[in-house]
């Protein structure tokens, strides 16, 4: 009782809601949801001047969605390679799904932003989900961050027929493209964390000596994939499709 009389006086009553009507539990550790849902753009400053926004919980957040999705693949299709569970993971974790999941969620609505900055940030709503994640995973533990994305992220949210058989290679179209343009373009492993099966490959798509896209992943190839796709955006090179 004691706990609902806290939520219900809190400043934050409106998110404590939010939270509870979208994932279905209420916040320990409001505070990082208030992060995850604070936009780079409107940066605040704690009280020893650093800035605080939603950027490090995305990092941790994409990391933990990747681990979590990887595990629910490889359950999911007991009998498919490689090969297949890495193009899964790919697509599943791309900006085009994490933005369309995330504005079926209305996160969007939560976001707090500069006005105007939708359109120089294509990525926000997925990458707010990512931060969302690293939220949920420092307040509640791994096994129950798993327990959301799985149950009330992607059975929810996600069509994974349609992920399936969705046709998706921005690599190749990325190099097409640029190509086309006589421009040179190369993917580099900046760095690797984590050891064995956990470890993270970080990759930066470099054209004529610009870094124009990173994407990280348990596979060198699913990350590049994701930095090709970022890259790609970031160009505006085409519409998703």
């Amino acid at each position: 009782m004691l706990r609902f009389i806290h939520i219900y006086f809190s400043k934050d009553k409106s998110l404590y809601l939010s939270i509870k009507n979208i994932l279905g539990f209420y916040p320990e550790n409001v505070f990082l949801y208030r992060t995850a849902f604070t936009h780079s753009s409107v940066n605040q400053q704690s009280s020893g001047g650093h800035l605080i926004n939603n950027e490090r919980l995305e990092y941790l957040g994409d990391a933990v969605f990747s681990l979590v999705v990887a595990d629910f693949l490889y359950k999911k299709y007991p009998l498919a390679g490689e090969g297949f569970l890495t193009e899964m993971r790919s697509k599943i974790v791309s900006r085009r799904t994490l933005n369309h999941i995330a504005h079926k969620m209305g996160l969007s609505e939560l976001v707090w932003r500069r006005k105007g900055v939708v359109n120089s940030f294509k990525s926000i709503d997925g990458d707010t989900l990512e931060a969302l994640v690293g939220a949920i995973y420092i307040d509640k533990g791994y096994e129950f961050a798993k327990r959301i994305i799985i149950k009330r992220i992607l059975q929810e949210y996600l069509d994974i027929h349609d992920v399936e058989n969705r046709e998706w290679n921005y690599k190749s179209k990325l190099l097409n493209a640029m190509a086309k343009r006589r421009k040179t373009v190369s993917f580099n492993v900046v760095k690797t964390t984590g050891t064995g099966a956990r470890k993270l490959y970080h990759i930066e798509v470099v054209i004529d000596k610009t870094v124009v896209g990173k994407g990280q992943d348990f596979s060198i190839k699913a990350a590049e994939q994701i930095a090709a796709e970022r890259a790609y955006e970031q160009l505006n090179l085409g519409s998703d499709d």
